[in-house]
């Protein structure tokens, strides 16, 4: 029979409530505990992933509801901020090691940063590089990533070392091997779940950051929507005080 609707949301909703539970009891507070460090040393939290990974990245910087003091980089900053003619910006780029030095040349890193890389294969070369890049200047490196998945394919950067291998905190996004949940006919897999759970991980972790903040008595320097009345007159004071070191593109 044909997987349906109720099947990938019974896939994700199980998921998700792994991740709750794990939440819930603490799994997640290596990861906070980094975050938070960060912020109060007066860093930032740079967000990297590439392909679909790169949608992670995106829920943790510059969104309503999320965390001020962030910043997303991507593989295209070689071209917009870089030296890169747009021809570069193929599919096969994020297996590159060669571009790490590159790539990390155009963002603002200041001491104290902490990085949150997301892939679910987690062994192309560029998702490895830039782990090893952060690793080796002192900065901690919070990994979102595929342990079904990773575990079972072969590295890619010449190190030959998973982002896992090289993280602080591994937190598992508990996609499966190929990432699809459902078969719909002869081995065709559909249902895609990393994306669901890399956004929920995304949500729990700015959530358990705002959440230490509070507890403290201190206002955790949220995004709230340039939708609403004030959105854009509130966002932009918080911003200032990181001007130079979060970059916020169209």
């Amino acid at each position: 029979m044909t997987a349906t609707p109720s099947d990938l949301f019974r896939e994700a909703n199980e998921r998700l409530t792994r991740l709750t539970a794990g939440a819930e009891a603490g799994a997640l507070d290596p990861a906070i505990e980094l975050m938070v460090a960060a912020l109060d040393a007066g860093g930032v939290i740079h967000a990297f992933g590439t392909g679909h990974s790169e949608a992670f990245a995106m829920e943790i910087s510059g969104r309503a509801g999320g965390l001020i003091p962030t910043n997303k980089f991507a593989l295209r900053d070689l071209v917009m901020h870089g030296d890169r003619e747009a021809d570069v910006l193929t599919s096969a780029l994020e297996r590159e090691p060669w571009l790490v030095d590159e790539l990390m040349a155009t963002v603002p890193v200041g001491e104290g940063d902490v990085f949150m890389i997301a892939s679910n294969s987690g062994v192309n070369g560029s998702i490895v590089g830039a782990a090893l890049w952060a690793k080796e200047r002192g900065h901690s490196v919070i990994a979102v990533t595929s342990m079904e998945h990773t575990m079972r394919v072969e590295p890619k950067h010449p190190s030959g070392k998973r982002l896992a291998d090289v993280a602080d905190v591994v937190i598992d996004n508990l996609a499966p091997y190929g990432d699809t949940t459902l078969e719909v006919s002869g081995g065709i897999g559909a249902g895609a779940i990393s994306s669901i759970t890399g956004a929920y991980i995304a949500q729990l972790l700015t959530l358990g950051v705002a959440r230490t903040i509070a507890d403290r008595g201190d206002t955790p320097p949220m995004y709230i929507s340039a939708n609403i009345p004030g959105g854009d007159e509130h966002n932009s004071v918080l911003e200032d005080r990181y001007r130079g070191r979060i970059r916020r593109g169209a």
